[in-house]
């Protein structure tokens, strides 16, 4: 089933991102634990860039709101950007001393990964409401929130306006919940933002423990159709609910439900998966496709991204993706 989304035609960006530019070191010793880790390579990163980069690799006109630090790494970041066919207007440049996050991986096993954060004085942080441009978003059909935005002043601020600019001129909002909780100074105020900023969006996109954490404040644990039920109650048309290697279930405000399963990979990472998966979900949701096929495109995406060392550099070309589903070994969950 096709679920209409109402995405406008004449406009010329099909996805602005907004939210966390962030610099990925990913190691090159796999199989070896951080302690002994002797070098990285460098890759833009980020779950809003990944996702918009995902969606441009794929053909999507993109654009990013976000703010990068004055340095070689903020560079680094806008130059890749670009390189992806992006939009870069909406990315502005810090002029307080700010740096980029930076995230470092570990790989002691295709099951056994981790990532390691350095997020104190980071230039995604400090984007200001006076840096989200109405007009810029009035360019864009949709727009993809994600939930690290939101756990400090003034991003959180900028984000909600982002989002009320989105409601005023019928973009459809995409909110990957993207929670990392060493970000956030408690759990209670992670679940009221979220909570917040979620009723204000159509396609809500997390893990199921990502929702157990907004459902903090409930008395009983809700099932995965509970869970989508609370959003259709506000804004949200679909609602997908991910269970790792047991696959993902999405839900549709008409009642449907839909489970898609994976495919057979060699895994190199755990990382990017999530990422990868809401990029090609978007694209097809985008292009008018059914609720399963939009899975099964975002289940190959993570497939892929999984076998491969990065997470922004990895994400497939249509080509690719269109190769691998007709090729590649399903497995039901």
């Amino acid at each position: 089933m096709v679920v209409n989304l109402n995405f406008k035609t004449d406009r010329p960006l099909d996805l602005i991102a907004v939210g966390r530019l962030a610099v990925d070191l990913n190691t090159e010793q796999i199989n070896c634990p951080m302690e002994e880790t002797r070098s990285f390579t460098k890759y833009v990163g980020g779950s809003p860039a990944n996702i918009a980069i995902g969606a441009a690799q794929l053909g999507l006109k993109c654009g990013f709101i976000g703010k990068v630090s004055d340095d070689q790494m903020g560079r680094f970041i806008v130059r890749f950007l670009e390189e992806k066919k992006m939009d870069t207007s909406g990315v502005v440049v810090d002029k307080t001393g700010a740096v980029t996050g930076l995230a470092f991986t570990e790989i002691k096993s295709p099951n056994d990964c981790s990532i390691l954060m350095y997020r104190d004085n980071v230039a995604d942080l400090k984007l200001e409401t006076s840096e989200v441009s109405e007009d810029y978003i009035k360019k864009t059909r949709a727009l993809l929130i994600s939930g690290t935005a939101l756990a400090a002043s003034p991003s959180r601020e900028a984000v909600f306006l982002a989002l009320e600019y989105a409601r005023k001129h019928d973009a459809v909002v995409f909110f990957d919940l993207d929670y990392r909780p060493y970000t956030w100074t408690s759990d209670k105020e992670t679940a009221i933002y979220y909570n917040l900023a979620a009723e204000k969006c159509d396609v809500i996109i997390g893990t199921r423990e990502e929702f157990d954490m907004m459902e903090q404040f409930e008395k009983e644990k809700k099932t995965d159709r509970e869970t989508a039920g609370k959003w259709f109650g506000h804004h949200a048309e679909i609602v997908v609910i991910k269970h790792g290697s047991k696959g993902s279930i999405t839900y549709t405000k008409d009642g449907h439900s839909y489970t898609g399963g994976i495919f057979r990979t060699k895994v190199l990472k755990t990382f990017g998966a999530g990422d990868s998966y809401a990029s090609a979900f978007i694209y097809g949701l985008m292009n008018g496709w059914e609720i399963s096929r939009a899975m099964e495109y975002g289940s190959a995406s993570a497939a892929i991204v999984i076998s491969r060392h990065s997470c922004s550099e990895a994400m497939p070309t249509k080509a690719e993706l269109d190769k691998f589903v007709k090729t590649a070994e399903r497995i039901d969950t």
